[in-house]
């Protein structure tokens, strides 16, 4: 039997749809983000970062790295185990305090990553609700997805945002124990979700509401706790969901809720039980994080107006900047081809570095580079970036938005 031959067919596939992933190897300097170190074959360059999503650059805050080092110091640097068995500390429950506390809850629970606790998080809760019907908006996440699809439950798609949609389906579905799972902000579009009209129907048909936030938290609301808090609803969501990887610059994702709902998953839950905890050192280091931006402004307000810079300058230059009421820059290129070359060209001849987001992240036809200014992205980095995306769209023979160049 040649097994090579069954992954070389996989592979052989990607680069035959223009899907195949490579991954540069760059290394970020705390202090200089989001100048960043790429290292190739022919030595090291520098380039610019333009799509991180450590969104208010709090990966190289120093409160944060400071509380990290003395953690690690202090602590060491492994969880030991489990939570069940070694792997609790202090440093981790501190943590859990001060998410339940950002969003209003009574218990927070953290796990390794976002993508867990969307997984592991949605698949229990629903398991634990009998003859659960979920409905699922259609552009959630592949996490989400993949937690409704092990939860073993009936699970009905409705139209993204389609409030109408949401209510014929709840109407359809008269008393029976029903979980609304949605975003509050779609990281690929930068849409928000309705989130008052969301708790508006969960309220009048019963059902419950799961919402993740983890392109939110940090970024919106008067103490970062997301777009629920920004909209005055947070107290109306069942469980919210969120990152530390983003936003708060560290690692690892959570769920918030009442104490009997996050006690049930914490003791039901597989993708918490049998993995090893988050260290102590990274846990001081969300705490920091966390606390810094329950206070500051400065890092939301200078990011907020950094993307509204870079979306009006793209606009000018002729880029076809797709519609964003939010700090997500999507472009629209709209062939899986020409995107990854648009951001090679970039990289190799501008020193910018920005992914091309492919089928399966985004649906075929709608292929784009997707850009995440960050507060420290001065004037002089966005006009480069307007100028090197003009010259490689002419050198690919994209079309620019006549109607923009004109205004210019």
């Amino acid at each position: 039997m040649d097994y090579s031959s069954f992954f070389d067919t996989a592979l052989n596939r990607l680069h035959d749809e223009r899907r195949y992933r490579v991954f540069a190897d760059l290394e970020r300097i705390a202090g200089r983000f989001p100048l960043a170190v790429w290292h190739t074959p022919q030595g090291e360059r520098s380039v610019v970062m333009w799509c991180s999503n450590d969104y208010l650059g709090m990966g190289q805050h120093p409160k944060v790295v400071g509380a990290m080092v003395e953690t690690a110091t202090r602590a060491g640097t492994g969880a030991g185990g489990t939570r069940n068995i070694a792997g609790n500390n202090h440093s981790l429950i501190q943590l859990e305090h001060e998410l339940a506390d950002l969003h209003g809850k009574e218990a927070a629970l953290v796990f390794t990553s976002g993508y867990v606790s969307n997984q592991t998080g949605i698949s229990t809760l629903a398991k634990l609700i009998p003859n659960c019907l979920i409905l699922s908006d259609a552009l959630n996440h592949n996490s989400m997805i993949e937690g409704i699809r092990q939860s073993g439950c009936e699970r009905i798609v409705f139209r993204h945002n389609d409030m109408g949609h949401l209510e014929e389906l709840l109407r359809a579905h008269p008393g029976r124990p029903t979980l609304i799972v949605c975003e509050s902000l779609y990281s690929m579009d930068g849409d928000i979700a309705p989130l008052g009209k969301v708790c508006d129907l969960a309220e009048k048909y019963g059902a419950m509401t799961y919402v993740d936030e983890v392109h939110a938290v940090g970024m919106y609301g008067a103490r970062g706790a997301g777009i629920a808090e920004r909209d005055g609803v947070m107290h109306r969501i069942d469980i919210l969901e969120g990152t530390l990887a983003k936003a708060f610059g560290c690692l690892g994702g959570y769920i918030a809720g009442k104490k009997n709902v996050i006690d049930a998953i914490r003791s039901h839950a597989p993708g918490f039980i049998f993995t090893t905890a988050l260290p102590p050192a990274v846990c001081s280091a969300a705490t920091a994080a966390i606390r810094h931006l329950k206070t500051s402004q400065w890092e939301r307000t200078r990011q907020q107006d950094r993307a509204a810079r870079v979306k009006a300058i793209l606009i000018a230059a002729g880029i076809p900047v797709m519609s964003s009421d939010t700090h997500i820059v999507p472009v629209f290129v709209g062939d899986p081809e020409l995107c990854k070359k648009a951001s090679d060209l970039l990289l190799e001849e501008h020193g910018i570095y920005i992914q091309p987001i492919n089928y399966p992240t985004v649906p075929k036809g709608t292929e784009r580079l997707r850009i995440t200014p960050s507060p420290y992205h001065e004037d002089a980095l966005i006009d480069q970036l307007a100028e090197a995306m003009v010259a490689v769209w002419e050198q690919l023979g994209l079309r620019l938005n006549e109607k923009s160049l004109a205004a210019e």
